[in-house]
């Protein structure tokens, strides 16, 4: 394995930049506080070790060779995306009221693991960038551990740096401007990315 200080620089800017998990992250920590965003976060985290997973077998290689299944894996995961993006467009309520009840952790956690495992962002990285820290004299497995284990441990950082900032903000979202502002920016970003991603070509 070399350059794990350039890996770790690489895995820092492709987790801070932009995408579903943030915003799926950031929406978890306004409407449950930074606590309840945390199912969600180590779903995106345990979705990294997935995708990894999948790009270093054969089932990496076919997507990454076939123009079918990249075609629907990308028609996928725009759908999920797109429905995320109606769901919090519609959102009228970011803060619970103490009557109702907020959706099971575990949700969260599925919610951002299917997120992640649909994510064109994480399997590019793993795909095109993470083999490239591979030393083909080192011990496959001891490396592969290791850089995904960092990447998974960026993502846990990252994402808990965004959750908090956001928890900052819930007192202005007790209004209905407020929830109903950020519900439709929310739900415009997920419906941008699945647009993107829908006209992604391979």
């Amino acid at each position: 394995m070399t350059g794990y200080g350039l890996f770790l620089l690489l895995a820092t800017l492709t987790v801070l930049s932009p995408g579903p998990g943030v915003v799926l992250t950031l929406s978890n920590a306004l409407r449950h506080g930074w606590s309840g965003s945390l199912p969600g976060i180590l779903g995106i985290a345990s979705g990294a070790f997935i995708v990894a997973g999948i790009c270093a077998s054969s089932l990496g290689l076919i997507l990454a060779a076939s123009a079918t299944a990249f075609t629907i894996l990308k028609y996928i995961g725009a759908a999920y995306l797109l429905y995320l993006g109606i769901k919090m467009w519609r959102t009228q309520r970011f803060i619970p009221e103490l009557k109702d009840s907020s959706p099971q952790p575990w949700r969260r956690f599925v919610e951002a693991l299917s997120i992640q495992l649909l994510n064109p962002k994480a399997g590019f990285f793993f795909l095109a960038v993470f083999p490239q820290f591979i030393h083909a004299e080192g011990e496959y497995y001891s490396q592969f551990f290791t850089l995904v284990s960092s990447y998974s441990l960026i993502v846990v950082l990252v994402h808990s740096g965004y959750a908090l900032m956001a928890h900052s903000a819930r007192g202005w979202l007790t209004t209905n401007k407020g929830a109903r502002i950020v519900g439709r920016l929310s739900g415009a970003t997920f419906l941008g990315f699945g647009v993107l991603m829908a006209s992604a070509s391979k």
